[in-house]
């Protein structure tokens, strides 16, 4: 069905051919009958800019591919499955999943073709280094297992983090994580200082599994850079029904009536002041469950519509840990912009994978959720880009809505690399998105 498409941000648009599969052979025939402006495998479509749609081709909808098998730790799933779904399943057995992003509204494939991080990425790495197996329909319409124990394990590894385009995953394996309960034993500390902020969360990395930062990027009533940290661990609660999956309860919607510009410095700032008061204050071990300390805005249904119509631009980048003060340029930049930043979060990170367009590598990264409507966005984010970049940085795929082909060259020297595998792969061309084409990810030539 030919159908409108946009990412998460509701910043970028384009109409494809939306075809839902059943099971992994519909997937092969599509790939071997593949049109010119070929095909891409699209799941609950929350990464934040184009890079789950393909423009004027197909795009392949995995829901029906649901299946779930769990051994031990041991976890087999299709690519469809919604994150939330598995995390139910997995309580149910005093199993957790290995890593989480900021919500759960995202399918397993969709975690392992962006090589998702969580909070914990300097204990337990990204979604990568969890993933035992992949079955993937290549580019000739063949259906392969790969395995990072392969005796050649390039196709895996180009295939992690690889955006979908080297082809449709349908199904992956992991290994899982024992927990004690369904709950999280949380710490919270407020910093008046990012600078003390900062060595707090370098010296958390030594002690906390998890380990995340909530930033006031506006200053109005306060300093410039305030932040909460919030450590966790899995707790033991004493509670009944311990490892029982939350009761499902109707979620709160933000109309589709929002105008664009409501979230002004004025209005964003009052936000983070009210949010620096009622979060900020220290809290010992305290008792959360998984899914308000892993996804609190999973509570309220589609809560991008906050920003507008023009919608929003997530702008994410990774800096070493000798660049950290490109997180205070980037704050300030943003704040003279007059850019707000609704929500801001400063994570650590530890070592990478093998994965060439992994975007996670050893130090800081900082997420910022910006209105999409502020002219001054575009040049301020291409000069924060080249900062980014000249400090041996780069940007996150997943949520990229404005970059160009040089930034990606720059940020990801293994590009070439993972151009050779791709190719192979896909010898005819056939996987495609409108980040793909945007940011020159196939070599010139083969486009």
């Amino acid at each position: 069905m030919r159908t409108s498409l946009t990412g998460w941000g509701r910043s970028t648009h384009s109409v494809a051919d939306v075809v839902p599969v059943n099971d992994t052979g519909e997937v092969v025939e599509l790939v071997q009958s593949a049109p010119e402006r070929g095909i891409l495998a699209r799941g609950m479509g929350r990464s934040y800019g184009d890079a789950a749609s393909n423009g004027g081709g197909i795009v392949i909808d995995t829901a029906a591919l649901n299946d779930v098998t769990v051994d031990g730790t041991t976890v087999r799933v299709g690519a469809g499955v919604v994150l939330a779904d598995l995390i139910d399943e997995l309580l149910r057995r005093g199993l957790f999943v290995p890593v989480t992003p900021g919500t759960s509204q995202v399918t397993v494939a969709g975690l392992v073709a962006t090589d998702v991080h969580g909070k914990n990425h300097h204990v337990d790495g990204s979604w990568g280094h969890h993933v035992t197996s992949i079955d993937i329909v290549d580019g000739t319409g063949a259906l392969r297992t790969l395995t990072p124990d392969d005796a050649d394990p390039d196709d895996f590894w180009a295939s992690v983090a690889g955006m979908g385009l080297t082809g449709v995953i349908t199904s992956v394996t992991f290994t899982a994580i024992e927990v004690p309960s369904a709950h999280m034993r949380v710490t919270t500390t407020p910093f008046r200082d990012l600078d003390d902020l900062m060595q707090a969360m370098r010296e958390a990395d030594r002690g906390a599994r998890y380990s995340v930062a909530w930033i006031d990027s506006v200053g109005l009533t306060g300093p410039l850079g305030r932040g909460i940290m919030s450590t966790a661990e899995h707790a033991a609660a004493p509670v009944h029904g311990a490892h029982a999956a939350p009761k499902p309860r109707a979620r709160p919607s933000i109309p589709d009536i929002v105008p664009s510009g409501v979230l002004s410095r004025l209005s964003v700032g009052a936000f983070n002041e009210m949010w620096w008061r009622v979060s900020g204050r220290p809290r010992t071990d305290a008792i959360e469950s998984i899914g308000s300390y892993f996804h609190p805005l999973d509570g309220v249904a589609d809560w991008n519509r906050i920003y507008g119509r023009a919608g929003m631009v997530q702008y994410q980048f990774v800096v070493p840990d000798d660049a950290s003060e490109v997180i205070g340029i980037a704050l300030n930049r943003l704040r003279d912009a007059h850019a707000p930043s609704f929500l801001t979060v400063l994570k650590r990170f530890g070592p990478g994978n093998r994965a060439p367009l992994s975007f996670p590598m050893p130090g800081w990264t900082l997420a910022l959720d910006l209105p999409a409507g502020n002219p001054r966005l575009p040049a301020t984010l291409a000069d924060l880009d080249s900062i980014v970049l000249d400090a041996g940085g780069r940007h996150y795929l997943a949520k990229d809505a404005h970059m160009d082909a040089d930034a990606v060259r720059r940020g990801y020297p293994r590009l070439g690399e993972w151009r050779m595998v791709r190719d192979r792969m896909d010898p005819r061309g056939v996987f495609h998105s409108d980040l793909d084409r945007r940011l020159a990810l196939r070599a010139p030539a083969d486009r």
